[in-house]
């Protein structure tokens, strides 16, 4: 399976990298942002750089749309995941668009609240995690897989 890894820089893309036990298995590559942290996380994987600053930001989501069809038909992943910020929902709706398995993990970023992206990618992609139970009140149809994801104990595939 070849997976495309989505996240913004920080802290969201330090989330996906703690699944490494699950994603290391897979051919990959990840989109996120240009910046010393996502180098230095990424150092020896495959990658792509998206448009930022990406929240609630109209020009860069349409600029990442465009990127994610141009990425998406090169990489030909079979699944997209993605621990948000604004950079998901632009490649999650592609992704929908070109038939891709999409995976969408709402952090323990925000502890209670949905988060912007979570809310945009919750209306259409195929699964929805959530890090918090109190979440599960937003997205009923989310699954529950703890506030420490980091092994493959929970499959996402």
């Amino acid at each position: 399976m070849k997976l495309c890894i989505v996240s913004s820089s920080g802290g969201h893309l330090y989330k996906a990298h703690l699944l490494k036990n699950w994603w290391s298995s897979h051919q990959r590559v990840w989109v996120t942002k240009k910046d010393d942290f996502s180098q230095s996380l990424l150092k020896n994987e495959k990658k792509h750089f998206a448009y930022f600053p990406e929240n609630r930001n109209a020009i860069n989501a349409i600029k990442n749309f465009f990127l994610a069809f141009k990425i998406l038909k090169k990489e030909k992943p079979n699944l997209i995941f993605s621990t948000g910020a604004g950079v998901a929902p632009p490649f999650m709706l592609v992704a929908k668009l070109l038939k891709i398995k999409t995976v969408f993990m709402e952090t323990f970023i925000f502890i209670d609240r949905p988060t912007l992206s979570g809310k945009i990618c919750y209306l259409f992609v195929d699964e929805f995690i959530v890090q918090n139970k109190k979440l599960i009140k937003h997205y009923p149809k989310a699954k529950y897989f703890g506030s420490l994801v980091t092994s493959t104990k929970n499959k996402v595939t």
